[in-house]
């Protein structure tokens, strides 16, 4: 709900009545928590306000300090800490531990958690009923990096294979109430910019509170932790703790996890295996001078093989993460930090200084975007790339997170139907379960055996089928006009149309591992683009979550797409949410919902209203 910047629109401070409802009303919220961890974040002896935003959400903070918890409807049902109480006390909710810190990359760029990318320790699956508020942390770094709440219950979880969306994320590290704080701190040194890794601080791993960097007193002016702008190097980091300890060692850049699933027991052993340590032993061994052209090397297969030109432009990051580590040889760990650059900015620079690639530093997201490729350049011509069998970035970290990746799962549309008050008897009198959906050739195939059960074929004709009351009933009951007769009989080629014409229709859509049925027919995707204020264009798109399309994300896919701003709007009545994107782009947005989404061509209803 802190994906975009938003102006509060009022501030005020808690009454001392107002005070005490809101500790009452978040020990209730945390029942785990003692009165000690309450005041921790609210401070007995501190003002505390409250800030009101255009989306009704209220968020509590410590006056002149960090805002401490968020009310998502402003009633004080759906209470959240923010991540600077989670960081004061970390185990102020109970906490998914992601497989890796890797996986980290999705949800601070707005993903939902979803269960392939949680660590299950050897005991199973811990217990958690839906719509409960949970932390989200990466291995080794008790600081947590997200808040959201449970979609579903642990046994719901259990039945459904442990697949689908965990936690819907209501607030994450680097969204704007993050952003919204003045200093941009970070409790240890594994928050970088766009991921999150183990504390290097915290040798153990240890998940207790005795290793997160205490903010301290905000009233006293003194602020505690790491400030986070642009490149983050682990090695100049000192702990606040002790300022005399040595720098730390480089942390890894990524985590190999082996991962062994026995979905009966529901039971993950992670493992790193000799050979990811050996491979470990050889990264160690290069030479920086071999780093860097290792990394020459697997930028140019990059830029060869998944870069193309109209994704372009891109934030370094994704180009590291996305294209470059998956060109890497196999066994190999590749750091930018053990290359004579030491930072991904200061390497994409050297690139561009040469003229392979043109480069420019996003002043308000303090990164390196890759704007465009100079596939001219001697560099590139003279580079044969080599056909090597595809990567995955941290290992399976990534590839359990695919429902965030650009390459979509497919998308699969079902007509179904559901038995009604008029074929029940029908169903009933086979033993059918009426409460099931059916496909059509199956709710065929009911009344089809219906008819051989009774014997209802007529003898002198096969293709007739002779009409019993429960049948004619279930087929004409209410149809027919008063004073009329009820037929006798029906044609074989009609009995199954006429049967499915009296069931409930509905459709299922499934994408990946996400499904839904709703009831009635598939409707379609609404694509218009209009005029306002003098010539501009707008395009609005509607009807995405008929095709389990989530409007937030296509949102921010399309203002990196078509390089222009794009909202997020509620339909009136519930009826959904729509897109508005800036420009006329009504082609070009079909194109990209049927090739990156897969949604059929014939339920994409286009209207350009500025042609009229």
């Amino acid at each position: 709900m802190f994906k975009k910047a938003s102006e509060a629109k009022a501030l005020q401070r808690l009454s001392g009545a107002d005070r005490k409802k809101l500790k009452r009303t978040a020990k209730e919220r945390f029942p785990q928590v003692s009165d000690a961890d309450i005041d921790l974040i609210l401070p007995p002896k501190t003002e505390i306000t409250v800030s009101k935003f255009p989306n009704r959400s209220l968020v509590y903070g410590i006056e002149g300090g960090y805002p401490m918890l968020f009310d998502v409807d402003g009633r004080g049902n759906e209470i959240f800490p923010t991540v600077f109480a989670l960081w004061k006390v970390p185990d102020l909710l109970p906490a998914f531990t992601l497989k890796g810190g890797e996986v980290s990359r999705f949800i601070l760029g707005g993903a939902d958690l979803m269960f392939p990318g949680i660590s299950i320790r050897e005991e199973g699956m811990p217990s958690f009923l839906s719509g409960k508020p949970w932390a989200v942390k990466v291995p080794g770094n008790p600081a947590p990096i997200a808040v959201g709440v449970t979609t579903m219950s642990s046994t719901e979880a259990l039945k459904a294979g442990l697949r689908g969306k965990a936690l819907r994320i209501t607030h994450y590290y680097r969204d704007s109430l993050w952003e919204s704080v003045e200093g941009h701190y970070v409790p240890n040194a594994g928050f970088f910019e766009d991921v999150v890794y183990g504390d290097p601080a915290s040798s153990s791993g240890s998940q207790g509170p005795d290793s997160v960097e205490d903010f301290g007193d905000v009233h006293s002016g003194q602020t505690y932790g790491y400030a986070v702008g642009g490149d983050v190097e682990v090695n100049d980091v000192k702990l606040e703790q002790d300022p005399g300890a040595s720098n730390q060692s480089d942390m890894k850049n990524e985590t190999a996890e082996q991962i062994t699933s026995d979905m009966s027991g529901l039971r993950v052993t992670d493992n790193v295996s000799a050979e990811e340590s050996n491979a470990e032993k050889n990264q160690q061994a290069l030479s920086s001078e071999e780093v860097d052209a290792l990394l020459d090397k697997c930028l140019l297969q990059a830029l060869h093989t998944t870069v193309k030109d109209k994704d372009l432009p891109i934030p370094g990051s994704t180009l590291w993460s996305n294209h470059v580590l998956p060109c890497r040889p196999a066994g190999i760990t590749l750091d930018i930090k053990k290359s004579s650059h030491k930072k991904l900015s200061k390497w994409l620079q050297s690139k561009s200084s040469i003229g392979l690639i043109s480069s420019k530093e996003d002043k308000h997201k303090k990164e390196v975007m890759l704007l465009a490729v100079n596939r001219k350049h001697s560099d590139y011509t003279s580079f044969k790339p080599e056909k090597l069998q595809p990567q995955m970035v941290a290992d399976n970290s990534v590839s359990t997170a695919s429902e965030s990746q650009p390459q979509r799962p497919t998308l699969e549309v079902v007509e179904i139907y559901k038995s009604s008050v008029h074929v029940n008897p029908i169903l009933g009198a086979l033993g059918v379960d009426t409460g099931r959906y059916f496909s059509a050739s199956e709710a065929t195939d009911i009344v089809s055996s219906y008819v051989e059960n009774q014997n209802l074929v007529k003898p002198t004709n096969k293709a007739i089928v002779v009409l019993d009351a429960t049948l004619c009933d279930a087929l004409f009951k209410g149809t027919i006009k008063k004073g009329s007769t009820y037929p006798t009989e029906i044609h074989n080629k009609d009995l199954g149309a006429a049967f499915l014409s009296r069931m409930q229709p509905h459709h299922r859509v499934t994408r990946g591992s996400e499904s839904a049925v709703r009831k009635g027919a598939l409707k379609t995707v609404q694509i218009v683009t209009e005029r306002r204020q003098g010539n501009k264009k707008v395009t609005r798109v509607s009807g995405l979550e008929s095709f389990l399309v989530d409007a937030e994300v296509l949102a921010s896919e399309l203002q990196k797409k078509f390089a222009c701003s794009t909202t997020v709007a509620e339909l009136p009545g519930k009826k959904g949410h729509e897109v508005v994107i800036q420009g006329g782009v009504i082609d070009n947005l079909g194109k990209y919902l049927l090739e990156h989404y897969a949604v059929p061509k014939r339920f994409i209803e286009v209207l350009d209203k500025t042609r009229r």
